[in-house]
């Protein structure tokens, strides 16, 4: 139990550096929050099916 606990965290912060990189990124070229908002929904899920794939 506490292997795949351990794998979850490591995933998110995996997914974490890119979220916040790209949440810059996305603001700089839309200029507006929305598309970070959209972005880090996006990169939620998909760190999110990540983690639950990993158990």
């Amino acid at each position: 139990m506490l292997k795949d606990s351990g794998r979850s965290l490591g995933i998110m912060i995996f997914f974490g550096v890119p979220a916040i990189i790209g949440g810059g990124v996305a603001y700089a070229l839309s200029g507006g929050y929305t598309a970070v908002i959209i972005y880090e929904i996006l990169m939620l899920f998909v760190a999110g099916g990540c983690a639950v794939r990993a158990r």
